[in-house]
Order: structure tokens, then sequence, then C-alpha cells
């Protein structure tokens, strides 16, 4: 078989081991790496999941927020160490804290699309089954989420504590 650019371009994004985050400069590599791991996964959903471009770019916009803001940026883990917890601890507070107007309807696209690139994970071997699927069961819980948001928004006196302590970073 002929190596070619995109051969090697595509076992450097398959490697996980590439995806480890230790400083600066590791994780400012690993989100460009990440970067262009969802662009092949676009690609996947636009060319072998015949996925319409604005529905495609919808999926792969939403993995990238979880990903690329909080997998990397603020837990500063590995990609494929992913769980379903931290998929939970995600949508159930990191991102209601984290944005001005928290929403269902956001915060949909961005577990439809981290269920999905998962998926797509466990069929090139980047991830297991069980984790992707154990990831689309908590991306799927969207009216748990949807309370979590209102009970943020009613969240009066010394309640955050609680709140909090529900569904904890």
């Amino acid at each position: 078989m002929k190596i070619t650019n995109e051969n090697i371009e595509l076992t450097v994004l398959h490697d996980k081991s590439n995806y480890q985050i230790s400083d600066l400069d590791s994780e400012v590599y690993v989100d460009r790496l990440c970067s262009s791991l969802l662009k092949k996964f676009h690609q996947y959903l636009l060319q072998e999941c015949r996925i319409e471009p604005l529905a495609a770019g919808s999926l792969a916009a939403g993995a990238d927020y979880f990903l690329r803001e909080f997998m990397i940026d603020k837990k500063r883990e590995n990609i494929f160490d992913a769980t379903a917890q931290r998929v939970e601890q995600f949508a159930g507070n990191w991102y209601i804290i984290s944005t001005l107007e928290p929403n269902v309807t956001e915060l949909g696209a961005m577990l439809e699309g981290t269920a999905n690139f998962y998926q797509y994970c466990a069929l090139n071997k980047l991830t297991n089954e069980e984790t992707a699927t154990h990831i689309r069961q908590i991306c799927n819980k969207i009216d748990y989420f949807q309370q979590r948001i209102e009970d943020f928004h009613d969240i009066s006196g010394d309640g955050y504590s609680s709140w909090d302590k529900a569904c904890p970073l």
C-alpha cells in the first residue's frame, strides 16, 4: 500500500496517545489534532452517512464544543478517555454555569453531535462500543438536562450548593 499524506495524517489522528495533555504546548497540539479529527468526522457524516450538509455541520459543531471547550480546555483530558459521567458533568453542570443563556435546544445539538462523534470513534476503534452506547444514553436524557437548566434558573439564596451536588463537576 502506498503511504500518502492522508494516510499518515489519519494514522496520527487515530493515535490515542497523541491526545495526552501535559502542558500548554501539548494542549495547543491536541486542540489542532482534534480540529482535524472533527473535519474527518464531518466528512464521514457527509459521505458515509449521507447527512445533509447543514445537519452534518451542526453535529460536528456540537461535538466540537464538548471536545475542545470542555474535554481539552477545561478538563485537559484525552478526548478518548471521555465517559458517560464526563458528558453528564458537561451537560448537567459546566455548560449551564458557563453559558450566558443556557438552553436545551443548543445543548441538545451539542449532545447529539457528541453521541454521533463517539459512535464514529467506536467504528474506528478509538473507543469501545460500550462507551459509545453509554455516552449516547446520557446524551438522550434531554428532559433531565432541561430540568437541570430550569432548576439552575430557580436557584435562590444558598441553593447553588445543593444544585451543584446533584451533578458535580
